[in-house]
C-alpha cells in the first residue's frame, strides 16, 4: 500500500518506471497515467494509450489497452480476481475479471465498469457521455449465488450516455446503442440503431455514415 501511495504522486517519467519495476506492469514509453489510482494485478498500455485523471481500477486481474486506446477522467473500474479465497464465483473456473480496449477505443468520463467478468470494448468503439453502468454480475436468485457473464461492445460500435449494460449483453459491430438504454442480452445484427428498456433494434445505420469509417480514433 505503501508504494501505490508514493508511486500515485510521482511525476510521470518516474511513475512509468516506478511502475514497471515495483509491479511488472508493461507501459509503453509514450503511454501515459494522470492522477489515478490504477492498480490491477497485470497492466499492459500499447504505444499512444491513456488514463486521465481520477480514475480508480482495482481488484482486476488485468486491464489491457491496445494502441492509442484511452480512459477518460473519473471512471470506476472494478472487478472480483479469479485467485481468491472467496466462495463468490467459485463456480466458474475460467472467468477473467479484466478489462479489454482495443486499438482506438476510448472510454470517457464518470462511468462504472464492473469487470467482475471481463468486458471488451473492440477496436475504435466509443463508451460516450456520461454515467453508464456496465455490470457483468448480479445475484442468480435461482441458485441463491452470486453470478457473472462477460460483456462485449463490437469494434466501430457507440455506446450513448447514461445506458445500463448487463453481463451476456453483446453490442454488435458497427452498431449504435441509445442514450438512456437498458442492453440485456445479446445482439447480432449490425448497422443498426439499438434503443430502449430493453433495447431493441429500431433502425438501419447507413454505411457511408462517416463515423464508422474513420482511421483516427479522435472525432473533432
Amino acid at each position: 500500500m505503501l508504494f501505490k501511495i508514493i508511486t500515485l504522486f510521482l511525476p510521470w517519467a518516474i511513475k512509468r518506471h516506478t511502475l514497471k519495476w515495483w509491479f511488472n506492469y508493461e507501459i509503453a514509453p509514450s503511454a501515459y497515467i494522470g492522477l489515478a489510482w490504477v492498480f490491477p494485478k497485470k497492466l499492459i498500455m500499447a504505444p499512444g494509450t491513456r488514463i486521465d485523471h481520477f480514475n480508480v481500477a482495482i481488484h482486476l486481474d488485468k486491464i489491457e489497452m491496445q494502441k492509442e486506446a484511452r480512459i477518460g477522467r473519473g471512471n470506476w473500474i472494478t472487478g472480483f480476481p479469479t485467485k481468491s479465497n472467496s466462495l463468490h464465483f467459485k463456480h466458474q473456473p475460467n472467468r477473467q475479471a479484466k478489462l479489454w480496449l482495443g486499438e482506438f477505443a476510448a472510454i470517457t468520463k464518470n462511468h462504472h465498469l464492473d469487470c467482475t467478468n471481463s468486458i471488451e470494448i473492440g477496436r475504435f468503439a466509443t463508451i460516450a457521455g456520461y454515467n453508464s453502468q456496465f455490470l457483468t454480475h448480479s445475484i442468480n436468485v435461482i441458485e441463491n449465488r452470486q453470478d457473472s457473464e462477460p460483456i462485449f461492445i463490437g469494434e466501430y460500435a457507440f455506446v450513448g450516455t447514461n445506458v445500463v449494460i448487463l453481463g451476456g449483453a453483446v453490442l454488435p459491430p458497427y452498431s449504435v446503442l441509445g442514450a438512456k438504454s437498458l442492453l440485456n442480452k445479446s445482439h447480432s445484427t449490425e448497422w443498426t440503431l439499438y434503443g430502449g428498456v430493453p433495447a431493441k433494434a429500431i433502425q438501419e445505420i447507413p454505411r457511408d455514415a462517416k463515423y464508422f469509417n474513420r482511421l483516427d480514433g479522435f472525432v473533432y
